[in-house]
């Protein structure tokens, strides 16, 4: 993120790419359970792979805004 921001913003921002991020996991997760029910296991088996790198990409968004408010949180120094 550019410098500048406030951890406000930072937060905001890391919020919604969580929240984006687990949407399109979300996404991939139900495509992979029509894909396996349909028998077409290497369909399947993509959509399940790029879920679980949404997720993990959420997940480290989702660290980084708990950071931020951290950061709010603690008096300047």
């Amino acid at each position: 993120m550019p410098e500048g921001k406030d951890n406000h913003q930072q937060a905001v921002e890391h919020h919604e790419s969580a929240a984006k991020h687990y949407q399109d996991a979300a996404y991939h997760h139900r495509e992979a359970a029509k894909h396996y029910k349909a028998g077409n296991h290497e369909k399947a088996a993509y959509h399940a792979h790029m879920a679980h790198g949404h997720h993990l990409h959420a997940d480290g968004h989702a660290a980084e805004a708990a950071k931020h408010v951290l950061g709010m949180m603690r008096p300047p120094q």
